[in-house]
């Protein structure tokens, strides 16, 4: 079995109608659902949601994350989905977290959202590692349970 680590980084547009509570009990339910995943397949990241839009950095073995993506393309509540990196690794960065989160009114998101705002949306002008970036600057202080 081949045990090479992978990191996968996309982004796609929020398809979550509603007001304020509705869309936080879906992220919530995204939430509880991949974390589920994502522990049984030894899947680590973490999701940033911002203007609309969600980037997520996903580590793993190849066939694990190939599979976890298919079924968030499956998922109703992204389009668009756009793949910014998938590139082997060394080592996990994000080990601590089957999926951590950073919303809206958080400073990972605020620079997710600046980050999209310069892009104008165009996922050509996005680069994976930017959204990795961000994840890592804030992760790599943060407690797991407080994630």
């Amino acid at each position: 079995m081949n045990d090479q680590l992978y990191r996968l980084v996309y982004i796609s547009r929020n398809e979550i109608t509603g007001d304020d509570e509705t869309v936080h009990c879906e992220i919530e339910k995204i939430l509880s659902v991949s974390r589920k995943n994502n522990a049984i397949a030894n899947i680590s990241g973490a999701l940033l949601f911002n203007a609309g839009c969600f980037a997520q950095v996903l580590e793993g073995l190849h066939d694990d994350l190939q599979n976890s993506f298919e079924r968030i393309q499956c998922d109703s509540r992204h389009s668009n989905v756009i793949v910014l990196a998938f590139e082997k690794m060394a080592e996990r960065r994000f080990p601590s977290w089957s999926m951590a989160y950073f919303g809206a009114d958080s400073d990972a998101s605020a620079k997710f959202g600046d980050i999209m705002q310069q892009s104008e949306l165009d996922a050509s002008l996005l680069k994976g590692n930017q959204i990795f970036d961000v994840l890592n600057e804030h992760l790599l202080d943060a407690e797991p349970s407080s994630v």
